[in-house]
Formats: structure tokens, sequence, C-alpha cells
């Protein structure tokens, strides 16, 4: 036997429960808080689970007060709820509060909550070319678009090799200086009379390599204003059936860019396609295919265009395009120093292929990397605020040197560490990942646990949630061959890398429900071909690549 009283004030109410323990009638009365601040059913386990600890209910009155609770907190929140209506009906029947101002109100907090009802988002100017560029790379406007690309990459081409014959006359001209007042050295000229010729040759090297930065930067910003601008006109004018004007230019402009073949390009394409190919099924249950190759080439190679190009090139400047906006996208990691810029190694030489030819699409490459730099100082920002936050737990020699990297340099990346820059002005590459290594690469005993390695698995990870599906991974961890890279060291290596690829690639299909990729395996150049037939041998030995079984019956 139960029976519940309310007696309510302002702030509380008290909730009242009754119930027999044998003979003994007893009452518990608690004062609650109203309105609840959680949810009813969060309230109600809430407070039964503190009653009955507290006040030490019997158990066979848990059910009760359960349910006693629940319809005393339903029952005045709803009191609460009708009271609070009745008042505001009653100040809007006074004239308390403004009907148009509180229509309005209810109008706009409707439409901004409601989707169906919010105003459509507008398309910003990169969303409405990225739309129209789609459309016309896969219509029959393709190769005049290929052509025009060609055609300003042409006139940049011409432009920089005026640069590069400027300097070129700079320098032996400065040479020559050089070499007659080193002549004149301690005869009628000083030491400092030398440091005085140095700094005016660098000072006007500077000036002129500045002064044609500046004009290849200035001619870019042109030909992107004028491609973009002349791909959404071509695209309004295609919208008109009855524009045939527009329809000529295009079956005619194709043949106005007619090259001599380059016999030098046919040599190098042959010196590069050393590659073998092969195809694997990965996977525990639901196995999928994917295709390897193992290619030797500079890395570079997959970012050059070339100026008299066979149709073969022209094929994968195509290929390219049209997979600019699709979920078939291409990378390339290029290992670099903790530096975030384009002025030493191969990042420089790949700030300069980056430059060769206009991106009409995506921001310049060093603009880029503004904006990574940025991004980097607020992570290393954040993660010192979160390290001073946490208490100080020892710390072994390598992470003590890291530290104190960070705090001498915090713009600079950690090995393992990526940054990624797009482009849509490279032969056979959309994405480029920059993974941070150290000179522990060279050596010959990492492991699995190694940053570079991790930083391979990160970007394989990276590539599944962003529809990269063909990745060129360098196989050794090097672009460059050197001495103490031996025969035992390349084998050692490439097995390392191959077997932990293996694994990610394994790992994709939690990642992104098993999708065919390929991933390419770069070696350097200047790799043998007998170590590059070992390697080959080695990769379908790791990765078990399907092959024929033919079944023969005797009968």
């Amino acid at each position: 036997m139960k029976k519940s009283k309310v007696k309510v004030s302002s702030s509380e109410k008290e909730f009242t429960f009754e119930f027999r323990a044998g003979r003994q009638r007893c009452v518990l009365r608690v004062p609650l808080q109203f309105p609840a601040r959680s949810p009813v059913h969060e309230e109600v386990r809430d407070l039964h689970g503190r009653l009955m600890l507290l006040h030490r209910m019997p158990c066979f009155v848990e059910e009760d007060l359960k349910n006693a609770l629940t319809s005393f907190i339903q029952r005045e929140t709803l009191e609460d709820y009708e009271r609070e209506a009745e008042e505001a009906l009653q100040r809007l029947t006074t004239g308390e509060v403004d009907i148009d101002m509180l229509a309005n109100t209810w109008a706009k907090a409707y439409s901004e909550t409601t989707l169906e009802h919010a105003r459509p988002e507008e398309p910003s100017w990169d969303e409405d070319f990225a739309n129209v560029y789609h459309e016309l790379i896969h219509s029959p406007a393709s190769d005049t678009l290929l052509n025009l690309e060609h055609n300003y990459f042409l006139s940049i081409s011409e432009l920089i090799s005026e640069r590069d014959m400027e300097l070129k006359k700079l320098q032996e001209r400065q040479a020559a200086e050089m070499d007659s007042v080193m002549q004149e050295l301690g005869k009628s000229l000083s030491d400092q009379d030398v440091n005085a010729v140095a700094s005016q040759h660098f000072d006007a090297q500077q000036v002129l390599e500045n002064k044609w930065a500046n004009e290849l930067k200035q001619v870019t910003a042109i030909q992107k204003q004028e491609y973009q601008e002349w791909v959404i006109k071509l695209h309004q004018d295609l919208q008109n059936p009855n524009n045939s004007t527009i329809n000529e230019e295009i079956k005619v402009m194709p043949s106005q860019l007619t090259e001599p073949p380059d016999p030098g390009a046919r040599l190098f394409e042959e010196q590069r396609q050393l590659e073998e190919s092969f195809t694997i099924h990965l996977g525990a249950q639901l196995k999928t295919m994917h295709n390897l190759r193992l290619v030797r080439a500079d890395v570079l190679d997959f970012c050059k265009h070339r100026r008299h190009g066979s149709s073969g090139v022209k094929l994968r400047r195509l290929q390219t395009a049209l997979s600019l906006y699709s979920t078939s996208l291409c990378g390339l990691v290029l290992l670099v120093d903790n530096r975030v810029n384009s002025y030493s190694g191969i990042k420089r030489d790949f700030a300069t292929v980056s430059k060769e030819c206009t991106d009409f699409h995506f921001l310049l490459l060093e603009e880029q990397l503004e904006v990574v730099q940025q991004v980097v100082l607020y992570a290393r920002a954040q993660r010192s605020s979160k390290q001073r936050d946490q208490p100080e737990v020892p710390r072994n020699g390598g992470n003590e040197d890291k530290a104190k990297n960070l705090e001498r340099n915090p713009s600079n990346i950690l090995p393992g560490e990526f940054y990624i820059s797009r482009h849509s002005n490279l032969s056979d590459v959309h994405v480029v990942f920059h993974l941070c290594v150290d000179d522990n690469v060279r050596s010959g005993n990492i492991t699995a646990r190694d940053p570079a390695i991790m930083g391979l698995r990160n970007i394989l990870k990276v590539c599944c949630t962003h529809d990269i599906t063909t990745i060129t991974v360098p196989l050794l961890l090097v672009h460059d061959m050197s001495e103490e890279m031996t025969i035992p060291w390349c084998l050692k290596r490439a097995e390392l890398v191959f077997k932990c690829v293996k694994g990610f690639m394994m790992e994709m299909a939690s990642w992104d429900g098993g999708i065919s990729r390929t991933v390419q395996f770069l070696v350097p150049q200047s790799i043998s071909e007998e170590m590059f037939y070992q390697l080959s041998n080695m990769l379908p030995q790791i990765f078990r690549v399907s092959s024929t079984l033919t079944l023969t019956s005797k009968r």
C-alpha cells in the first residue's frame, strides 16, 4: 500500500512517499528542485539510486519508489510547463509582449534550425569553377582544354628558358670578373676588395632572381584568371545549342598546337619504363584485389610535363585531368626534411617543377606552404599548452631531444609527420605527401616502429579517407643511392617496407570497406637492373601474387 502527497513551494517541491514495513507506517519526504536539470529518465535513475542508498530503503519498495518518483516528476514538470504557458499567454493578452516581434523571432529561429526551411549556402567561385571544369573535361571540349593548357605551359617554359639564359650569362660574366680580381689579389687589390666584389655579385644575382620571380608570378596569375574566365564562358556558350561558332572553335583549335616529336623524349621514356606489375588479393574473409607496381624512376618524373610530348604523354595528361575532381586521385610520397619550405634539396627541385606549369585550380605551392606553416605553429602551441597542464613524467633521451628541437624552432615538423599539397599542374599526380624523415632512414637498423614507417601508415589511412586510389611510395625510403646502401641493405630495407605496407593494406579493409587500389613502389633511377629484378622477385614472395591454377584430370 502506498500513497503520494505533494507540497509545492516556489523553487522546490516536496516528494512524499509512504510505505508499510510490517505493522509500521513509514514516510519519506524529499525536496526536489524544479525544473529538472536532466531528462526525466536520467533524473529518476539518479534520484532513485541515491534515495535507496542514503535512506536505507528496503528492497521490496524499490520498484514502488521508482514508479512513484517517475509519475511525480512527470506530473510536476508538466504543471510547470502549463503554468509558464498560461503566464506567457497572459502577458500576450495584456500587451506586455509585441506580437509582431514574437512572430518574427519564432520564424527566424525555425528557419535557422530547420534544414528544409533554411536558405541554401551559396556556392563559392572555386566550387562553381570545379563543377564547370569537371563537366567540360568529360565533353568534346576536353581536347581544347588540354591544348590551351599546353599553350600556357609553352609560354611559361619560354619565360623560364629566358630567365635561365640571363642568369647563366650573369654568372659567366661574374666568374670572369672574379678571376681577374683574384689575379690582382695581393698586388693592387686586398681581401676587402675581393669581398666587396663578391657582395656586389651576390646582390646583383639576387636582384635578377627576384625580378624573374615576380614576373613569373605575375604571368601565372594572369594565365590563371584568363583560363578560368575562358572556361566559364565556354561552358555558358555550350549551353546554347544554336551557337555554332564555339563548336567550330572546339573542332579547329586542337590542330593549331601540333609540334614535332622530341627525339630525346622516347629515349627518356624507355629509360624510365623499367617496371614490373602484379595483381594481388588481400583480406581475411572478403579479399580485395589490388595492383602493385615496382618502378625504377626519378621521383620528379611523375610531376614533370614534356614540351614535345608524344601521344602517350598527352594521354597521361588527359587521364590526370579527367580524375582531378573524382574519387580516383593519384598521390605521391616525397621525402623531405623537417622545415616547411621550398628552399633546399628535393623541395627546391619539386617547387621548380611545380612552377613550370600554371595551376589553374589550387593555390601556388608557396601559398599552400604558408598555410601549412600556420597550422604547424597552432598545433605546436596546442600541444605545448596540454603538456604544461599535465604533470611532468620522466622522458628518455630521444624524447628530450625532440622536445629541445621543438623549443628551439616550433615551426619544424618531426620525423614521421607529413603535410599535404594539392596540384592540378603535375603530369601524373594530384596530391603530394611531404613526409619528414631524418638521417636515421639511411641506417640499416630501422624497425617497423620507425617514424618513417608509421608515417607511411598514416598516409595510407589518409588515402582511404580521401579517395586516393593510386599512391607512389619510395620503397627504400630514400630518393638517391649512396655508398652505404649495399645489396644486403637494399634487400633488408625492401623486405621491411614490403611487409609493413602489406600489413597496412590489410588494415585498409577496415578503413574503407575494401576498395581496389594501386600501390607503386619507387626505386631510384641509379639502381642497377640486377638489383631491380631481385626486388621484383621478392615482391610476389611477400604478397603472394595470384597465379592461374591449371587442373588436369586422368580418366
